[in-house]
C-alpha cells in the first residue's frame, strides 16, 4: 500500500468511527429522556448545550488547524469526543449530563474541522472524487453505532456501559491511526480573516449548510423520539437506522452522482427528496410509512454537507481549514436553533408538527442553491 493510499484508509477509518460515536451516543437520547424524566422542552434545552459548546470550540478549531498539521487537533479532539461519550453513559444528574454533552460537541467541532481539512488535502492527491467516500463511511458507521445500540437496547444493557464500550474502542483505535495520517497539510496562505465586506461564495454555502443541519441535526435528535413517541414503536432506533442507512448508501454514490448530473441538478434533487419524506412521515405517521419518509430525508440529506465543503475547499479567499471553520458557523447556528426548537414547538403542539420545520429546511435550499451557483457563474 502505497503512502497516499494509506494515509486514505486511516483517515476513513476517522470518518467511520467518528459516525458510530455520534450515533451511538443519539440513539440512547430515548434512554436518556426516560432515565431522567424529561419533557420535549427540557430535552431540547439540554440539546441546546451542544451548539453552544460547539460554537465556542469553532475559533479555537480554526486556530489549531492554521497552526499545526492536521492530524494533531484531529486526534486530540478525537479523543477527547471519546471520553465524553463514556461520561454522558454514567451522568448521574442533568449537571454531570450536561458537562459531558458539552465537552462532546466541543471535542467534535475541533475534530470535525480537522478532519475535513485533512480530507479536501488528500483529494487533491487523487484523480477522482473522493470526497464522498469519506462522508460515506461517516454514515456507515453511524448505521453500525445504531446497530449496536438497537442489539445493547434489546438486551437491555445500561447505557454507562454502551458507551464505555464504543469509547475504549474509538481510543485505542485513534492512537494507532495517528501515525499514519497525512502529515505537513498546515496551509501557508489564507489563514488570516477579513473583516471587510462578506465573500457572497461563503456565505452562500454557509446557508446552505445551515438548512442542511437543521434537517439533519434534527433528524439525529429527535428520530429515536418521534418513532418511540409518535409512531410508538418500541424499537425506537428503526427510525434512526434507516435514516442513516439510505444516507450512507447515497453518500457513497454522491460522487458519481455529481458527476452524472452535475451540483445544481443534484441540490435540487436533495430538496425534493427533503420534502417528500417528511411529508410522507408526518402525513402518515405509521411503520412503514415512517420507514418510508425517513428514507427519502435520509437520501436528500446525505449530498449537501460534502457538495458544500467539497466547494469550500475551493475558495480563492481561505485556506481549506479557515473557509471549512467559517461555513461550519452556519452549520453550528442551524444546530443551534433546529433541535431545540423541535423540542419548544412539540411541546407547543406536538412532535409531528414540529416536523415539519425540516420540510421548510429542505425547501429553502433551492432557491439558496441557486443563488451560490449563479454567483459561481458570474465570477468564473
Amino acid at each position: 500500500m502505497d503512502v497516499k493510499d494509506r494515509q486514505r484508509f486511516y483517515l476513513n477509518l476517522y470518518f467511520f468511527l467518528s459516525g458510530v460515536c455520534f450515533s451511538t451516543w443519539t440513539s440512547r437520547i430515548p434512554t436518556i429522556k426516560a432515565f431522567f424524566d424529561y419533557n420535549d422542552a427540557e430535552l431540547g434545552t439540554v440539546l441546546l448545550f451542544m451548539p453552544i459548546s460547539s460554537l465556542i470550540g469553532l475559533p479555537i478549531s480554526g486556530w489549531l488547524v492554521s497552526r499545526f498539521d492536521s492530524r494533531k487537533p484531529m486526534t486530540v479532539g478525537f479523543l477527547s469526543l471519546a471520553i465524553a461519550l463514556a461520561c454522558i453513559g454514567w451522568a448521574p444528574s442533568t449537571f454531570f449530563l450536561i458537562c459531558g454533552v458539552s465537552m462532546y460537541a466541543f471535542s467534535m467541532r475541533i475534530m470535525n474541522i480537522a478532519v475535513n481539512t485533512q480530507s479536501i488535502t488528500l483529494q487533491k492527491k487523487f484523480e477522482r472524487k473522493i470526497n464522498g467516500i469519506f462522508h460515506g463511511l461517516w454514515s456507515t458507521g453511524g448505521i453500525v453505532g445504531i446497530g449496536i445500540s438497537t442489539l445493547f437496547v434489546g438486551l437491555d444493557v445500561p447505557m454507562g456501559i454502551h458507551l464505555s464500550f464504543i469509547s475504549a474502542i474509538a481510543i485505542t483505535a485513534a492512537l494507532y491511526s495517528y501515525p499514519h495520517l497525512l502529515q505537513n497539510d498546515k496551509a501557508i496562505t489564507g489563514n488570516k480573516l477579513s473583516m471587510s465586506k462578506p465573500d457572497p461564495y461563503i456565505v452562500y454555502l454557509g446557508l446552505l449548510v445551515f438548512f442542511a443541519a437543521i434537517c439533519e441535526g434534527g433528524m439525529f435528535d429527535w428520530s429515536g423520539v418521534y418513532f418511540k413517541e409518535v409512531v410508538h414503536e418500541d424499537l425506537f432506533t428503526l427510525g434512526y437506522l434507516i435514516f442513516m442507512i439510505c444516507m450512507a448508501i447515497s453518500r457513497f454514490a454522491s460522487d458519481r452522482i455529481i458527476e452524472q448530473f452535475g451540483m445544481p441538478r443534484t441540490y435540487l434533487i436533495s430538496a425534493t427528496l427533503i420534502m417528500t419524506g417528511i411529508a410522507v412521515a408526518v402525513i402518515f405517521p405509521y411503520f412503514w410509512p415512517a420507514m418510508i419518509g425517513f428514507c427519502l430525508v435520509g437520501l436528500g440529506t446525505a449530498a449537501i454537507v460534502p457538495m458544500a465543503y467539497l466547494l469550500a475547499g475551493s475558495s480563492k479567499k481561505y485556506s481549506p481549514g479557515v473557509t471549512i471553520s467559517i461555513v461550519s458557523t452556519y452549520s453550528i447556528v442551524g444546530m443551534l436553533i433546529g433541535p431545540p426548537m423541535i423540542g419548544y414547538v412539540a411541546q407547543a403542539l406536538n412532535l409531528r408538527m414540529a416536523f415539519v420545520i425540516f420540510g421548510f429546511g429542505g425547501l429553502m435550499l433551492i432557491p439558496i442553491s441557486q443563488l451560490f451557483f449563479r454567483y459561481q457563474k458570474l465570477k468564473a
